[in-house]
């Protein structure tokens, strides 16, 4: 990698409940890229994204992102969590949901009411949603949901997005507008996005680089590099087999598909 990496850490351990969630992770994510991160139920998918936004701790390592200290980056780091907010079952709209993620830095009223409003505007027109403004939240469909999560997460001057399983729950044509919107951040605005998904395929014509987590390691490359037979193979610790038909990845340990396409939980807390 020739430009200084968006993100960049060494031997990035990870401890939850006294089980080590992942440990002497390598991590050198460029400016403008988009990531996949995958890996089976528990690998630590959640807990990385929470990691790199200070919300739990890591035991072990160094990490730089935006090229500074990773506690001094954290207002310029989206991020959209798995869980549905509280306010999506409220009457409250579009634009006070998306305004309420901002923050200014001036004193006065009437600045303060014009820039989050400008803000909210702004955030809005990047996912394709200003005219959802002043919509309910309760009425929106998931697509749409997700799109206005995401404009609260850059109302505030974001250069690096965390996406949680987006696309959780959406349908496919929604699937694919969460993630063209995640391609056009980061090729018109050099923005760096991270998301996590259990199914790869949906990703594949999008992302630029695949970070697989298991059994506590981790691997990051490009596709066709990460995802094959031998790689997934020492991954894992146990046969893989990785085939493909029709432009469609199957993934097999053993004589089963890894979780990626099965039944799917989350990994909050004390279970990463």
């Amino acid at each position: 990698m020739t430009a200084t990496p968006v993100i960049d850490g060494a031997g990035l351990t990870c401890q939850l409940g006294g089980r080590v969630v992942f440990a002497h992770l390598q991590l050198q994510i460029p400016r403008g890229g988009f990531v996949g991160v995958f890996g089976p139920n528990g690998a630590g998918k959640t807990s990385l994204l929470r990691a790199l936004l200070g919300l739990i701790p890591l035991q072990g390592g160094t990490l730089q992102i935006l090229e500074g200290d990773a506690r001094e980056a954290r207002t310029r780091i989206g991020y959209v969590s798995q869980s549905e907010p509280k306010e999506a079952e409220g009457r409250l709209s579009v634009a006070a949901f998306v305004g309420a993620a901002w923050r200014g830095e001036r004193w006065g009223f009437n600045w303060h009411l014009t820039a989050l409003h400008q803000a909210v505007h702004r955030a809005l027109e990047r996912v394709n949603a200003a005219h959802l403004a002043s919509r309910p939240l309760q009425s929106l469909s998931g697509g749409q949901r997700q799109r206005v999560r995401i404009a609260q997460a850059l109302v505030n001057p974001a250069r690096i997005l965390l996406l949680d399983e987006p696309l959780n729950n959406l349908d496919p044509q929604s699937q694919q507008q969460v993630l063209q919107l995640a391609k056009t951040l980061t090729r018109q605005e050099n923005m760096t996005v991270l998301m996590t998904a259990h199914d790869i395929n949906p990703l594949l014509p999008f992302m630029d680089h695949v970070l697989y987590l298991a059994n506590g390691k981790g691997w990051m490359g490009t596709v066709n590099d990460l995802l094959t037979t031998p790689m997934l193979s020492e991954l894992y610790g146990t046969p893989v087999t990785v085939s493909e038909h029709d432009g469609m990845l199957s993934i097999r340990v053993g004589n089963g598909f890894i979780p990626e396409t099965s039944h799917h939980c989350h990994d909050h807390g004390t279970q990463p």
